[in-house]
C-alpha cells in the first residue's frame, strides 16, 4: 500500500486548488459592452475586474486591473474608451488619432517617451491603427516609475474606440516599447470587433456573441 508523505498531500492539495482556480476562472472572459453608438467587443483576461467606468459628455471610460489592486495602485490595466461622433471631425484617422494620444503620454516624460508602431489594422470590418507607447519615467506616484501601453484606436460608424493595456514597471530610460510581450497581448485581446445595437437585446448581447 502506497502512503503519501505530507509533502506530497501539500503538493496534491495545491495542484487540486490549481485545477480548480483555472475551472473556476477560464484564461480570457469575452467582454461586450455598448458604448454610444455599438457594442464593443473583446477578450480580457478573466483575473480582470473593472474598478473605475463614467460617461463626461461625448467621452466614455472604462478602467480594469487585477483582482486586489485599484486605479490608483496596479501593476497592469485594461482601458476601454469611447469619443462619441468623433468620426464626422474631418481629418481624424485610426492613426492620428493614435498620435493625439501619444502626445498627451509623452507630455508627461518628454525625456524618456518612446513609442512603436505596428501598423493599420482591421478589426472586423472596421479600420484601426496600432502602436505601442512607453514612458521612461513618471514622478507621480509614490515611487517613480516606468508605464508602457499597447494602444489600440478603432474607427467605428459613428465613434472611435480605444482598447489600451499598460503595464508599471521599474523607472528607466528606455521604456519596453520593443518587447514582444505587446504582440502577446494583442492576440489576447482578440478577437477585436463593433456589433450594432440591437433595439431590446440585453447582456450578454448573442448577436454580437454569435458574430464573435
Amino acid at each position: 500500500m502506497r502512503v503519501l508523505t505530507t509533502k506530497a498531500i501539500l503538493l496534491a492539495a495545491s495542484l487540486a486548488l490549481v485545477s480548480a482556480a483555472q475551472a473556476e476562472y477560464p484564461p480570457t472572459l469575452r467582454v461586450i459592452s455598448p458604448i454610444f453608438g455599438q457594442l464593443v467587443s473583446f477578450a480580457m483576461p478573466s483575473n480582470f475586474v473593472a474598478v473605475f467606468e463614467t460617461t463626461k459628455g461625448s467621452r466614455y471610460i472604462r478602467e480594469a486591473v487585477p483582482r486586489g489592486e485599484t486605479s490608483e495602485r496596479w501593476t497592469q490595466m485594461i482601458t476601454v474608451t469611447g469619443e462619441k461622433g468623433l468620426t464626422s471631425s474631418p481629418g481624424v484617422s485610426p492613426e492620428k488619432f493614435a498620435g493625439v494620444i501619444a502626445g498627451g503620454f509623452r507630455s508627461a516624460c518628454p525625456d524618456s517617451f518612446q513609442a512603436r508602431s505596428l501598423g493599420d489594422m482591421t478589426f472586423g470590418r472596421f479600420d484601426g491603427f496600432v502602436a505601442v507607447i512607453g514612458c521612461g519615467r513618471i514622478a507621480s506616484g509614490p515611487t517613480p516609475h516606468s508605464e508602457t501601453a499597447l494602444l489600440i484606436t478603432v474607427k467605428g460608424a459613428t465613434d472611435y474606440y480605444t482598447i489600451q493595456w499598460a503595464e508599471r514597471g521599474p523607472a528607466s530610460d528606455a521604456p519596453p516599447v520593443n518587447d514582444e510581450r505587446w504582440q502577446a497581448r494583442l492576440r489576447d485581446l482578440g478577437p477585436i470587433d463593433l456589433c450594432p445595437i440591437v433595439a431590446g437585446e440585453a447582456a450578454p448581447y448573442p448577436s454580437c456573441v454569435n458574430k464573435s
